[in-house]
Parts: C-alpha cells; sequence; structure tokens
C-alpha cells in the first residue's frame, strides 16, 4: 500500500503540473517558454538544495558527492528539453484535452513498442487493458462536434510524447533518482534558455505567473520526477505507460474543482474505462 501511495501522488503531480500550466499560459499570466524554463529552473534549484542537504553531516547520503555521469544527465536532460518545448508550444494551438489525448497516446505507444523490441513479455490481458484505458481516455477527452486539428501542433506534442517516454525510460536504470533528476533538470535549464532568447520578444511575466511557475517546477515537477524516478524500477514499461494515462482524467476532475470546468456523465464514463484499463493491466501482468 505505500508503493500504491507513491504512484498516486506522482500522478496527481503531473496532473497538478497542467492545471498550473493551464493556469498561467491560458490565464496570460505567463508566455509559455518563459513559463517552461522558469518551471525547470525551479525545478533544478530544489533538487540540488535537497541533494546538498542529503550530503550533510546528518543527512541521509555520503559525505562525498560522486562523479557526474554526464552522458546520462545529457541524456536525461534532453529528453526533458524535447518533452517541455514540444508541451509548452504545443498548447498554444491545440485543445488541452485534445493535447493530452495525443501526448499520453504516444508515450503509451513508445513504451509498449519499446518494451516489446526489449523481450518483454506483454500478454493479451494488458493490450485489452491498455487498450480499454486509451480508448476510455479518448471518450473524455475528444471534443464534440466539429474538430480542426492543427498539424503543426499536434506534431509538437507528439514529439512532447517521444521525449516523456524517453525521460521514462531513462528513469528505470537511476540509481539515486533524487540525484539524477536534479542533473536532469540543471541539463534541460541550460538546454532550454537559448529557445527562449529566441522568442524573447514574446516574453510575458507578472507575478502570478513567476508563483504557478515555481510551484510547478519544486514541487510537483522537480519532487513529483525525483519521485517517479523512485518508482520506475518497480514497474514494467507496459504498467507504467498506461498508469499514466489516468493523468488526464486527473487533470480534467482537477480542472473542474479548482478552474470552475464543466463535469458530465462522459466524464465519469471516461474515468471508470480509464481506470478500469490500468487495473486490468496491473493484474494481467506476468510474474517476475
Amino acid at each position: 500500500m505505500h508503493f500504491v501511495g507513491l504512484v498516486l501522488i506522482v500522478l496527481i503531480a503531473f496532473a497538478a503540473n497542467s492545471v498550473l500550466g493551464r493556469m498561467a499560459i491560458g490565464g496570460g499570466y505567463m508566455d509559455a517558454l518563459g513559463f517552461g524554463l522558469l518551471r525547470l529552473a525551479s525545478g533544478a534549484s530544489m533538487l540540488l538544495a535537497l541533494c546538498w542537504r542529503q550530503i550533510q553531516p546528518g543527512g541521509s547520503g555520503s559525505q562525498s558527492i560522486p562523479p557526474v555521469k554526464w552522458s546520462e544527465a545529457l541524456s536525461g536532460g534532453a529528453a526533458l528539453t524535447l518533452y517541455m518545448i514540444g508541451f509548452c508550444l504545443a498548447y498554444q494551438g491545440l485543445d488541452a484535452g485534445l493535447g493530452a489525448l495525443v501526448l499520453f497516446g504516444v508515450v503509451q505507444i513508445s513504451m509498449f513498442g519499446w518494451g516489446a523490441l526489449r523481450g518483454n513479455r506483454i500478454g493479451a490481458g494488458q493490450i485489452l487493458g491498455a487498450s480499454m484505458a486509451f480508448l476510455g481516455l479518448a471518450y473524455v477527452v475528444w471534443p464534440s462536434g466539429p474538430v480542426q486539428v492543427p498539424l503543426g501542433a499536434s506534431l509538437l506534442m507528439a514529439a512532447s510524447g517521444f521525449g516523456w517516454a524517453a525521460y521514462t525510460l531513462l528513469g528505470r536504470g537511476a540509481r539515486e533518482p533524487l540525484r539524477a533528476s536534479a542533473m536532469n533538470f540543471l541539463v534541460a535549464t541550460i538546454m532550454m534558455f537559448p529557445f527562449v532568447l529566441l522568442t524573447l520578444s514574446e516574453l510575458h511575466v507578472s507575478g502570478t505567473g513567476v508563483v504557478l511557475a515555481v510551484l510547478s517546477g519544486a514541487v510537483t515537477s522537480g519532487l513529483g520526477y525525483a519521485l517517479w524516478y523512485r518508482v520506475l524500477p518497480q514497474l514494467q514499461s507496459a504498467t507504467a505507460a498506461t498508469i499514466q494515462l489516468s493523468v488526464p482524467v486527473i487533470a480534467i476532475i482537477g480542472g473542474a474543482v479548482i478552474l470552475a470546468e464543466p463535469v458530465g456523465l462522459r466524464l465519469m464514463l471516461g474515468t471508470v474505462a480509464v481506470l478500469g484499463g490500468i487495473a486490468l493491466v496491473i493484474w494481467s501482468a506476468p510474474k517476475r
């Protein structure tokens, strides 16, 4: 139950990022890439402070700082940067629900495909459960009525999905989740900075936007991603991919409570399908 609680905290943190992002960018408090840069920088600051506290006398870690594996930091940072840039830019042209469908659909397909290539056993029950969860998510987030889907924004969100899938898969091998997350955020902040300079004319910052970005970066991103790296080694790729499909549903519920977004029968039925599919994937996972 302790492990399940940790996973639930991670999923809520991921969903909170969507709500905070909508409040800041959708509310006009901050530009998209500026929000992404401040989110990364505040996340890096929080994680580095925790790493420093860990190695101090009385901390839970070693007194000496082990050498940095820059190849891992660069890979994780690049994947995180791809996710952040695609996510921020895509939401300028996509509906939030449709964007979530593209993002987590690509994440699921990428992680299932990678698991299959690596020889992981994926049973019929897992495939059925993943399909059920994906269709439930599509039912929840797909807008009703005629919809024009911008191709460019969809491709950006697909790239963001590939970035998040890569970041998740890289995190499965992290021996020190907190330290690995700190280095990833630090490298991603540096990588993100030139892209913000290219859009400097669109920079828009307000006090509310800064608070939302720092909260998203330091708490729901920095601490949330570090915890995600901690639980990942105990999850199969298929399970890790599928449980993330619950994030858009949680985000929609959070939006309804915090942002007064409408909730109806469509959301309730889709939520049951998503959570039922996730349960089927977990219960059908081959025993190690």
